[in-house]
């Protein structure tokens, strides 16, 4: 692999690469992409189209190390990336089950039998605090004893031009010195304005006739009263007592104070999750328009190509499976963050 991260005989290999955020960014960095695993297939689309590489079903904790090292090839320096599944140490998961989601053991022991020349793995911040950093501590310690000089870090999206309060571990492991993160590349953060707001109008249960991902879910007439009785950066308090859902009324309840939230356009965005398209999943109003976001503006806020599309014309633009892909992936500019620190240490050790 020459100094700009090209190469005719290794490319990158991405597990867990779902509609391939990470791999996007590494594309846009320069690297080739040879190939992403993921059990679940529904993102094989977008992945091949924009990424170049080939797209593989199949259960990682199934997977074979010989296949890994064949995908990788022969060149030099062989890359590894993935963002191992681990809903159970997501802030979204307050009960702190799902554990059997944990697919770091099985990312550490494709690492361990392939031996690439250097991994990167994304992952959500509370990683490093779960179970008091045990979890975290063992994977690094397991790959730091098969001979990589691991780092890690947690980055705040803001600082990379990301528009959305989301805190992300980033781990590097190389076998050549310790991979540095570039610095911050934003002083000050993208707003919602400048992500979406030129974006046509679009009404609730609506599409904009030239982009079907621009769409906005139906809202039901009590939904639609709420949200219209919400001020930009507002939630379920500015509304009368008759709007008032029952667990809005408990101590629970409002703990949630961001349901039915309404955004604001000089406010950076929210963090996307897979519901970011419905108005009671947080706070995903729209800061002028009567409905929650659209799958673009989720897609735009995710740092996708503003013309990016997901599935098969002819599969149809769905909320369900689109915003799972959307709400799953690595945003494309972190990515691109994580592939261009590689590339620096790659031309400092390489």
């Amino acid at each position: 692999m020459n100094s700009n991260g090209r190469s005719s005989k290794s490319g990158v290999v991405d597990l867990f690469c779902g509609v391939g955020g990470l791999s996007i960014g590494f594309r846009r960095a320069g690297f080739r992409i040879a190939a992403g695993i993921d059990i679940d297939d529904v993102g094989q689309y977008a992945f091949e189209r924009y990424t170049g590489g080939r797209f593989i079903k199949q259960d990682v904790s199934k997977l074979s190390v010989a296949t890994v090292k064949k995908l990788l090839g022969t060149g030099r320096p062989s890359i590894l990336i993935g963002c191992a599944p681990c809903q159970s140490f997501s802030e979204y998961n307050k009960t702190g089950r799902g554990a059997s989601w944990n697919m770091l053991p099985q990312f550490a022991r494709i690492i361990e039998g392939v031996l690439p020349d250097i991994v990167s793995m994304e992952n959500v911040a509370r990683l490093a605090t779960y179970r008091r950093g045990r979890t975290l501590n063992t994977f690094v310690s397991r790959i730091s004893r098969a001979g990589y000089d691991v780092s890690w870090y947690i980055v705040n999206c803001l600082d990379y031009g990301i528009s959305q309060r989301r805190r992300r571990l980033v781990v590097f492991a190389s076998r050549r010195g310790f991979v540095e993160l570039v610095p911050p590349t934003h002083r000050s953060a993208r707003t919602l304005r400048d992500v979406i707001a030129s974006l046509p109008r679009v009404a609730a249960g609506s599409v904009d006739p030239s982009d079907p991902y621009h769409r906005a879910q139906r809202l039901s007439q009590i939904n639609s009263r709420r949200l219209r009785a919400t001020r930009p950066g507002g939630g379920w308090e500015d509304w009368p007592a008759s709007l008032r859902a029952d667990c809005h009324k408990t101590v629970r309840g409002q703990e949630f104070s961001s349901v039915y939230g309404r955004l604001r356009y000089d406010d950076v965005g929210p963090t996307v999750t897979t519901q970011f398209f419905k108005v009671g999943s947080g706070r995903f109003g729209h800061p002028t328009q009567h409905r929650a976001l659209s799958l673009r503006e989720g897609a735009l806020l995710q740092s996708f190509p503003a013309r990016f599309r997901f599935v098969r014309d002819c599969d149809g633009v769905t909320f369900h499976a689109v915003g799972r892909l959307i709400g799953n992936a690595v945003p494309v500019r972190l990515g691109e963050i994580i592939a261009r620190s590689i590339r620096r240490h790659i031309d400092t050790y390489h």
